[in-house]
């Protein structure tokens, strides 16, 4: 249903039973499928791809170009899943030729004032809570869990199930089930009440601690706590979900937390 006082170029391809708010403005080579409401004074360019029942409250901008003085112009496009909530201000920029693309999971909620950076990766259900940053390139693995007010640095790579304090700095890649919290940001435990939430057990809760614990708590370094858990845990689902993660790690994972005496001695 386009409103009046809504801009919809003619080469824009709009489902029927989409609904556009007053003083929305759409570009050309925008798709948007059935189900989704366009909040006023929403603002949606070139390249943006839309999906089934999403939410965009006002004052949103999806697929202006990177702010990345690399990009050359090149068409590029950013593809939001189903059941998304986008609330007011949110940002989501294009990809750049690097990627082309920049992606939003099924289910996700980016909170008010949320901007999402060129070529980042979001997969299904991930939140993001008020103001969150998100530079260039980051992959956020789905169920994670980001704090209002974080920044999360480009290339950096969050596992499934994280959780990452509000306020917190992300410059390293966090396994999954993880909580990160402090400054710098660290290891602060395993995100047991969120994964009893999705239905793991006591026992998979328990394995993960385990190898958590090995990993951050004993004084090995990563190298050495990854060859001991190969030699000493059963492969599981969980563990060798931990384990690639690790060793696909390219900025390397955060660190465990260290008491302030122990950064004296």
């Amino acid at each position: 249903m386009n409103q009046p006082l809504a801009y919809v170029h003619p080469q824009a391809k709009i489902a029927k039973n989409v609904v556009i708010e007053p003083f929305v403005n759409i570009e050309k080579n925008v798709t948007i499928e059935e189900g989704t409401w366009i909040g006023s004074n929403v603002t949606i360019m070139e390249g943006a791809h839309i999906g089934r029942n999403c939410r965009i409250f006002p004052g949103a901008v999806i697929a202006a170009i990177p702010q990345d003085l690399k990009y050359d112009g090149e068409d590029t496009l950013v593809k939001i899943g189903n059941e998304v909530t986008i609330r007011e201000f949110v940002t989501i920029n294009r990809g750049t030729k690097a990627n082309m693309e920049t992606v939003i999971g099924d289910n996700c909620l980016l909170m008010a004032y949320v901007h999402i950076a060129h070529d980042c990766i979001l997969r299904n259900n991930v939140i993001l809570a008020n103001a969150v940053n998100l530079g260039g390139h980051i992959i956020i693995d789905d169920w994670a869990i980001v704090g209002g007010l974080a920044a999360i640095h480009q290339f950096v790579h969050i596992g499934a199930h994280a959780f990452i304090s509000g306020g917190g700095m992300a410059r390293k890649d966090i396994p999954p089930f993880c909580k990160a919290g402090r400054e710098p940001l660290a290891f602060a435990g395993v995100n047991s009440i969120g994964l009893r939430r999705r239905g793991f057990s006591n026992d998979r809760i328990n394995e993960i601690q385990e190898i958590y614990r090995i990993l951050f708590l004993r004084g090995k370094n990563i190298t050495q706590s990854v060859n001991y858990i190969e030699a000493n845990m059963p492969a599981t689902t969980d563990r060798d979900e931990i384990l690639s993660f690790i060793a696909r790690s390219q900025r390397g994972i955060m660190k465990g937390y260290t008491r302030m005496k122990d950064r004296i001695q």
